[in-house]
């Protein structure tokens, strides 16, 4: 699993290209050393709450998904409910390629859903990556009050 952290304010192209950090990339390259000439790729898809997009490796996103279904025993193919949950997941995500810039590209749906326009936040989230419109990121930050979590 890698192991992704910090933040990193970036811009969207107007092709919807976005450049990763350096150090995302390397994380993501190490993971993939065994297929040494194969590009990287990754999973976005659009975070349950429609505030921000994910990036995973396909593994990972995987993972992401049947984590849906742990309380329940796992996935159930007999029950509407977990399929239709796993159906809207799945239907959210697209595959892409990191190109040979270091960039990806991201869909004008998948940006629209979550008010991306151009300058963004790319998060590191242990397994994941999240990138969030600069604004709606900056106004999130704020709500969070590590203190108060920490201290009675």
């Amino acid at each position: 699993m890698i192991d992704l952290m910090g933040e990193y304010r970036h811009k969207v192209d107007a092709k919807g290209r976005l450049s990763l950090p350096a150090k995302f990339r390397k994380a993501l390259s190490t993971e993939s050393e065994a297929e040494a000439a194969a590009p990287v790729e990754l999973v976005i898809t659009i975070d349950p709450s429609d505030e921000c997009l994910y990036v995973f490796e396909p593994e990972g996103f995987n993972e992401w998904v049947a984590s849906f279904f742990e309380k329940d025993g796992g996935f159930d193919a007999r029950s509407k409910k977990h399929t239709a949950v796993r159906r809207k997941l799945k239907s959210r995500a697209r595959e892409v390629e990191v190109d040979g810039a270091g960039r990806i590209n991201l869909s004008a749906g998948q940006r629209e859903s979550v008010g991306i326009a151009k300058d963004v936040v790319l998060v590191g989230n242990t397994g994941y990556f999240e990138i969030w419109d600069a604004q709606k990121w900056d106004e999130s930050y704020e709500d969070v009050d590590l203190e108060s979590m920490l201290f009675d």
